[in-house]
């Protein structure tokens, strides 16, 4: 390979490295093309799955940062970089391995850290993003429903309570004291209703 060629591979490799969320390393002896076009359609669009290069790789690796172990570049490599959801992928890659014994899974880096092939697999047991969010949702809906259904009965409770209080009070408001006003409106009504006595009155008596 060509100077400037290798210069363009290894920063092509050493982008893959920063951006990948996760990065397995593959040995692929003895995979057909097909069986290889197989493994990429099953890991997806989200990941870069490349025959590379180890000598190319590990300055790649270096340049980003990434310490890789001599025995992850031994033999015929093909590297998957996983720029998706890192589970789904090493489902996809267990799942592909267990039908293909051929494709030997050496190990990798996630959260910054290598992986051994075993990590990997446990970390492939794990549900997935989406069914984690799925299972969220589907929780916190039944606690907004279940929050609701306790917030209606206690508005029924209130209402009940307070409706016989209101009537109860209604009942026992004593009525209105009579006002200074109101005496004295009395007392001219009496003034005015009552007969004056009149001289024709007076000569009878």
């Amino acid at each position: 390979m060509a100077r400037p060629d290798k210069t363009a591979a290894v920063a092509e490799l050493t982008e893959d490295f920063r951006t990948a969320t996760a990065t397995v390393l593959t040995e692929y002896r003895g995979l057909t093309v097909t069986s290889m076009k197989k493994l990429r359609r099953a890991l997806g669009e989200n990941t870069k799955y490349s025959v590379v290069k180890n000598t190319l790789t590990k300055i790649a690796a270096k340049d980003a940062g990434v310490d890789l172990s001599a025995d992850l570049l031994a033999g015929p490599s093909a590297i998957a970089f996983i720029k998706g959801d890192p589970i789904a992928a090493a489902k996809s890659m267990r799942d592909f391995a267990k039908e293909n014994p051929l494709l030997v899974i050496k190990g990798g880096i996630y959260e910054g850290k290598a992986i051994t092939p075993k990590e990997l697999m446990e970390l492939a047991n794990l549900e997935s993003r989406e069914v984690l969010l799925a299972k969220l949702a589907g929780a916190m809906k039944g606690s907004f429903a279940k929050a609701a259904r306790i917030i209606d009965a206690l508005r029924i409770k209130m209402e009940a309570v307070s409706e016989p209080t209101a009537k109860n009070a209604e009942a026992e408001v004593p009525a209105p004291a009579a006002t200074t006003e109101d005496v004295v409106v009395a007392e001219v009504t009496e003034e005015v209703t009552t007969p004056e006595a009149t001289p024709e009155t007076e000569e009878k008596e």
